[in-house]
């Protein structure tokens, strides 16, 4: 029979101390690879349903499911990822170099559209002073080429830093093969191990899963239709660079109602401005009930309002985490949002309860 021993409240103590040091060195080890295993959490969290649906169909074989669950992923999602974002790089070096080479005349495109404009809003114009472009031209064209030797710099960095970014893809595949394969395990163990009720871990773990999927359906699917749409209405109305304008458009499609508006609005403007009448009102057209549209009616089917969070605290959290950690902060300042919004309310009600279990004072 083996002799029970009763740790002392300082023996206690040093084990959590020891349990939050090597944790807080765990994570400053792994850090440079946060992204990596982010994303590959998230893609296991989104992928999970493709996952049992293969694995349905497999046997119940777990290695087998993974692997054609990961090439899956690779052929729908990486590859045509990788294959725009090289069409967009080729367009965007285009821009830059129209910029430099002052094939983009923006005093001109100012003086076509300043024309089309009414007597009375010239004039408004003219007193506040907005006309005044003799010098636009030549700073448009320094900070572009500012700009420029950034993106250079940053172009020697990537080529430099090619190992870097290859171990970190290949980490970010390898480990979401293995959260995809042993996902729910992993999951109930740290469950379990949390020091917190389980009742209240589970609700956690509930808000964490459906602010993932929210997220990434609300924000990055309808981003990418709405980019695609910008990109076919560019396209259509010879406007170049279409592919670039949409990707601009999926991005600022984070900003509710004028995100996308912000780009083809001023186009539109200046096709009708131009003297193009039917491209202007094309991408009018289409901007407005197409693209704008869109988010209206395919967040709701995609994700619901059962997220439980305002709006505005999504924009704002969105726009913080993109501050705080790059494209990573798209998914990360909502979820931080969610369970701060979760972690408050499982307070408030264990309050609640134990106000209404304190009995009532006697009343003479």
């Amino acid at each position: 029979m083996s002799e029970v021993h009763h740790k002392t409240p300082l023996e206690q103590s040093s084990f959590l101390l020891l349990v939050a040091a090597v944790t807080v060195l765990l994570l400053v080890i792994v850090w440079p690879f946060f992204n990596p295993l982010l994303w590959a959490a998230l893609a296991a969290v989104m992928f999970r349903p493709l996952h049992r649906w293969v694995l349905a169909r497999v046997g119940g074989r777990m290695n087998p499911a993974a692997g054609i669950t990961m090439l899956i992923i690779t052929f729908a999602v990486l590859l045509p990822a990788m294959f725009i974002g090289g069409l967009v790089i080729d367009e965007a070096a285009a821009v830059v170099a129209a910029f430099q080479n002052g094939e983009i005349d923006i005093a001109a495109w100012f003086n076509t559209i300043y024309a089309a404009v009414p007597l009375s809003i010239r004039e408004s114009l003219e007193a506040s002073g907005w006309t005044d472009l003799s010098n636009l031209q030549a700073r448009a064209q320094e900070v572009i080429g500012e700009s420029a030797g950034i993106i250079a710099r940053q172009a020697v960095a990537v080529g430099g830093g090619a190992l870097g970014f290859f171990l970190s893809f290949t980490i970010g595949l390898y480990v979401t093969y293995f959260l995809i394969r042993d996902g729910k395990r992993v999951g109930e163990t740290i469950l379990s191990s949390l020091p917190l009720e389980r009742p209240i871990a589970d609700r956690l773990a509930e808000k964490f899963l459906s602010i993932v999927r929210a997220t990434i359906k609300g924000s990055l699917v309808v981003g990418v239709v709405q980019g695609a749409l910008g990109a076919i209405t560019f396209w259509i109305a010879g406007i170049p660079s279409a592919i670039l304008f949409g990707v601009v458009m999926a991005i600022l499609s984070l900003i509710p109602a004028v995100g996308t508006a912000l780009v083809w609005l001023p186009a539109a403007l200046y096709l009708l401005a131009v003297g193009d009448i039917w491209q202007g009102l094309f991408v009018l057209f289409s901007g407005a009930l197409v693209i704008g549209m869109a988010d209206n009616v395919l967040r709701p089917i995609l994700v619901g309002r059962d997220t439980g969070i305002p709006d505005w605290i999504i924009l704002v959290t969105t726009l913080g985490g993109i501050a705080f950690a790059g494209f990573s902060g798209i998914v990360l300042g909502p979820l931080v949002a969610g369970l701060f919004l979760a972690s408050w309310s499982i307070l408030q009600e264990q309050r609640a309860e134990g106000e209404d279990s304190v009995p009532a004072a006697p009343t003479y």
